[in-house]
């Protein structure tokens, strides 16, 4: 499978990563979700079609996350990593379409929602970028992801 060395000391610097990820996706969450109690943007064109995706996005670094802490405390089954890698795949394709839902937000959004709308857009820039760094991690593991 993986060198000693990786299933002992390897999985915690991806845990962290992850981690970071799904701490950035939950502020993402709980800014755009605020947006639906405040009557200027309660019906902010973008925000549902943009949640639609970033709750199975949260959903997939929930899971990945889960994931590395059960490497991280020893198991080592092989579908662990298998369920860690497809969760990062489907939280990149979910992540692209919370992006196009931010876009739109950003465009409709009156001129004093803007800035909030760009604290979000910096927020889900941080969870891809905790994202990608775990998937290079896990490639320069030898973790194979599919193209």
């Amino acid at each position: 499978m993986y060198p000693h060395y990786f299933r002992v000391n390897g999985w915690e610097p991806i845990m962290t990563v992850l981690q970071e990820s799904l701490n950035a996706e939950e502020m993402v969450c709980a800014i755009s979700s605020e947006l639906f109690h405040i009557p200027q943007t309660k019906n902010l064109e973008g925000n549902n079609e943009m949640h639609s995706h970033l709750v199975p996005a949260s959903y997939h670094r929930v899971t990945a996350v889960g994931s590395a802490v059960r490497l991280v405390n020893g198991e080592q089954q092989q579908t662990i990593i298998t369920t860690m890698v497809t969760c990062i795949i489907n939280a990149e394709k979910q992540d692209k379409q919370v992006r196009e839902g931010l876009t739109v937000m950003e465009e409709n959004a009156s001129p004093e929602f803007k800035p909030v709308i760009q604290i979000i857009i910096q927020w889900q820039d941080q969870a891809e970028a905790y994202l990608l760094q775990a998937k290079e991690a896990l490639q320069s593991m030898g973790v194979s992801f599919p193209s």
